[in-house]
């Protein structure tokens, strides 16, 4: 039986975690009430009209995908060219983590200045580890 690499098993808690991080936005879009909006299918309401942490659902769901594209596509180039090495494996470890602290955080609203901006530079960070073991791998 083959190992299945921890970096791969991260990417697939991370797709789970991009596949359900629009719930807390749809039920707090659904639990709202917006005085005199629109048919939400005609032309969908402003997320200012909706309460603080609804329209920060809807954001860290968008910072998340913004990430995990770049993320998930070096990971599996690293899959593909047996890339993956102890650096790969604390920087898939670590941008997990940071994309859920950064999601819990955003939502919540406790992930003020400048705690926000470093959980989404630091998985910047680990996009570029990621990118430069790719470079690493085959150089």
């Amino acid at each position: 039986m083959e190992t299945f690499p921890t970096e791969l098993g991260i990417l697939t808690c991370l797709m789970i975690l991009a596949a359900s991080l629009w719930i807390p936005y749809i039920v707090g879009v659904n639990k709202s009430e917006v005085a005199g909006a629109e048919d939400p299918f005609v032309r969908p309401t402003p997320l200012e009209q909706f309460p603080a942490w609804v329209h920060r659902a809807h954001r860290a769901h968008l910072n998340l995908l913004e990430q995990a594209l770049p993320f998930s596509v070096l990971v599996l180039i690293l899959n593909a060219i047996d890339g993956f090495s102890a650096l790969t494996y604390w920087a898939a470890i670590v941008f997990f983590w940071v994309r859920v602290i950064h999601a819990v955080g955003m939502i919540s609203g406790f992930a003020k200045m400048p705690l926000r901006p470093l959980l989404f530079t630091t998985g910047c960070a680990c996009c570029l580890i990621m990118g430069y073991a790719v470079f690493a791998a085959r150089f």
